[in-house]
C-alpha cells in the first residue's frame, strides 16, 4: 500500500530511469515532464558548453545583490528535477559511456538531426540491438521521413511554414495586421508534450511486450496538429482561414472589449451565456434581436453586434464587469500581464510557482540563493509531482552518475583528465 511519503516523494514514475541527449525547448520539456512525474532523467551535455539555453539571455539569474549573472533563465524553465552529466560524444569513450547508460535506460529522447547519432554508434537501430526494451524518441524539425527530413527546424519557423503566424495577429488592412508568431515557443511546447505522451504510451505497450519501439516526433507534425479547429474547417470547406485578431472565427462575442480602464475577456460560446450577459449589462433586446438570437447569426451579424457591445462595456471598469458577470456563469476575465497573472489569487492558491535553493556561484562569488519555477499542471491526487531538484549546474552530477556505472574514482579522474567528461 502507497505510503501518504511515497505520494509526496516518489511521483508516478520513480522506476524509469530516461537518458536525455536533447537540448533547447522541445525535448527538455518533454523529459522535464517525465522528470516531474518522478522518473530519473539525467541530462547529458557538451563539457564547457552544455545546453543552448544555459546562454540564451538577457534575462539572467540574479545573485544576492540583485546583480546579473551568467546563467541564463531561459534554461531553468524546462530542466528541474533533472541530472546533469557532461561527456563529448566525439571521444569514443564518451560513446562507449553513453551507451553503457543507454543499457541502464527505459527512454532515452534527443534531438539531433537525421542519422546524426549514427556516426556515434548511438542511432535507433545501434542501441536496440543492445537494449530491445529501450524506448528511443527522436524528436526533429520534419521527421524521419520526407523531402524535408535532414532539414534543421526550429520553432519560428514551423509557426511560419505551418500556417499559425498567418492565423495569428490583426487583419491585413488594419493597424498592426499582419502575421504574428505566438509568445511562445508553441510548436516546440506541443512537441515536448505530444512526446511525453508517446512516451507513456510507448511505456504501456513495453510492459505487454517487453519490447521497445521507435517514436519519431516531428514539430511540423505538430505544428500542423495544432492548427486545430481552424485545420478543421479548411480541410472540409476548402476557405483558408484569415487573421481576425482577438475575435474568433466560429464564435461572438468571443474577443476583448474595451472597458472604462482599459480592457476584460468576454469568452461566450452558447446562447443562454449570451442571454444572461444581455440582462446583466440592461440590454436583454439583443438576445432577442432576431440578428442574434443564436450563435451562427451573431457571427454573421458580428459587426453591429460588436459595436453595440464595445459602447456598452465602456461604461464600467474591468473589474466591474467580472463582478457583475461572475456569478451569471458568463466567461469574462482582465487581460493580465504576466505579473498580474502570477500575482492573481487562483494563481497563487494553486501553488503555481515553485521556489528552490540554488548552489550555483556567479563568476563574483556571488550566490544565486533561490530559483522560481512554474509547477507541473499535472495533478495526480495520489502520485502528484515530486520537486527534487532545482535546474543542476553544468556537469553537477557528472562524478555519481558516472560512479552508478561503476567506475572507481580513479577511471573518473583519467576521464576528466582526457576531456571525455
Amino acid at each position: 500500500m502507497m505510503t501518504e511519503a511515497d505520494k509526496t516523494t516518489q511521483g508516478a514514475l520513480p522506476h524509469i530511469k530516461v537518458l536525455d541527449l536533447s537540448r533547447v525547448l522541445a525535448g527538455p520539456w518533454c523529459t522535464q515532464m517525465l522528470a516531474d512525474l518522478g522518473a530519473d532523467v539525467v541530462k547529458v551535455e557538451k563539457p564547457g558548453e552544455g545546453d543552448d539555453t544555459r546562454h540564451w539571455g538577457p534575462p539572467f539569474l540574479q545573485d544576492a545583490d540583485g546583480n546579473a549573472t551568467q546563467h541564463a533563465t531561459y534554461f531553468t524553465a524546462c530542466n528541474r528535477n533533472k541530472r546533469s552529466v557532461t561527456i563529448d560524444m566525439a571521444h569514443p569513450e564518451g560513446q562507449a559511456l553513453i551507451r553503457q547508460m543507454a543499457l541502464q535506460s527505459d527512454v532515452l529522447v534527443e534531438n539531433f538531426k537525421v542519422g546524426g547519432l549514427a556516426k556515434y554508434g548511438l542511432d535507433y537501430a545501434s542501441l536496440k540491438a543492445l537494449n530491445p526494451r529501450l524506448i528511443y524518441c527522436a524528436i526533429t524539425g520534419f521527421g524521419q521521413t520526407g523531402p524535408y527530413a535532414e532539414r534543421a527546424g526550429y520553432d519560428l519557423m514551423i509557426q511560419a511554414m505551418s500556417g499559425m503566424m498567418d492565423i495569428t495577429g490583426r487583419a491585413d488592412g488594419t493597424p498592426g495586421g499582419g502575421p504574428q508568431r505566438v509568445g511562445v515557443a508553441l510548436t516546440d511546447l506541443f512537441t515536448g508534450v505530444y512526446a511525453c505522451s508517446a512516451i507513456l504510451a510507448a511505456l504501456e505497450v513495453r510492459h505487454r511486450t517487453g519490447v521497445g519501439q521507435l517514436i519519431d516526433m516531428a514539430l511540423l507534425d505538430v505544428g500542423m496538429a495544432t492548427l486545430a479547429n481552424q485545420a478543421a474547417g479548411f480541410l472540409n470547406t476548402g476557405k483558408v482561414p484569415q487573421r481576425q485578431g482577438n475575435s474568433h472565427p466560429s464564435l461572438a462575442p468571443y474577443q476583448d472589449f474595451p472597458t472604462a480602464d482599459g480592457s476584460m475577456l468576454l469568452a461566450i460560446g452558447n446562447d443562454g451565456q449570451f442571454a444572461r450577459f444581455c440582462e446583466a449589462a440592461g440590454q436583454p433586446q439583443w438576445a432577442q434581436d432576431t440578428r442574434y438570437a443564436s450563435n451562427t447569426l451573431r457571427v454573421t451579424h458580428r459587426e453591429t453586434l460588436i459595436a453595440a457591445m464595445q459602447a456598452v462595456t465602456r461604461t464600467r471598469t474591468t473589474a466591474q464587469w467580472i463582478a457583475l458577470l461572475e456569478d451569471k456563469a458568463v466567461p469574462c476575465g482582465p487581460i493580465n500581464t504576466i505579473g498580474q497573472a502570477f500575482a492573481d489569487a487562483q494563481v497563487q492558491a494553486r501553488s503555481l510557482v515553485i521556489n528552490q535553493p540554488l548552489a550555483l556561484v556567479n563568476t563574483t562569488n556571488k550566490a544565486i540563493q533561490s530559483i522560481a519555477t512554474v509547477a507541473s499542471p499535472l495533478r495526480l491526487v495520489d502520485t502528484p509531482p515530486v520537486v527534487q531538484r532545482p535546474p543542476p549546474a553544468l556537469g553537477e552530477h557528472t562524478d555519481a552518475v558516472l560512479a552508478g556505472l561503476g567506475l572507481d574514482a580513479a577511471a573518473i579522474a583519467a576521464l576528466h583528465h582526457q576531456g571525455v567528461v
